[in-house]
């Protein structure tokens, strides 16, 4: 079951991010599980990883149940709750508050094709249409 987070609720480091992405690509998954599928990209101590999934689950971000030995965890939030409450949160303290500010610098730090250019035009159009109908 998901929570709906407030605009500031959840900051999350890369590393919780990782063990985060996991778990909302498998719905659930056991300590061993997660420390397996990030062996790729990180080397964690399954005493890390549990440590970790204990943390986030006490902040309200996970659940947990027990089958047999093991501790099996469930996102409590979605990935684009997370990613609404930083994203505000980086505008917020960023950028004063001010969306266009930060797709400003997107703009001007990252090298965006006429591809992507056309995608975010065909993105604000359809927000303004909805904007009208509001």
């Amino acid at each position: 079951m998901e929570q709906d987070l407030d605009s500031a609720d959840v900051s999350l480091s890369e590393l919780q991010l990782g063990l985060m992405r996991v778990l909302w690509a498998r719905g659930e998954a056991s300590t061993a599980e997660v420390a397996e599928a990030l062996r790729g990209e990180r080397d964690l101590a399954h005493t890390t990883v549990a440590t970790l999934l204990t943390r986030l689950e006490k902040r309200g971000l996970l659940s947990s149940r027990r089958e047999g030995r093991a501790l099996l965890y469930t996102p409590r939030v979605s990935e684009a709750d997370v990613q609404r409450s930083m994203v505000g949160s980086l505008v917020d303290s960023l950028f004063a508050g001010r969306a266009s500010a930060l797709v400003s610098h997107l703009l001007d730090a990252r090298g965006v094709d006429a591809k992507e250019l056309a995608a975010l035009q065909a993105l604000l159009k359809q927000r303004k249409l909805e904007a009208r109908h509001d």
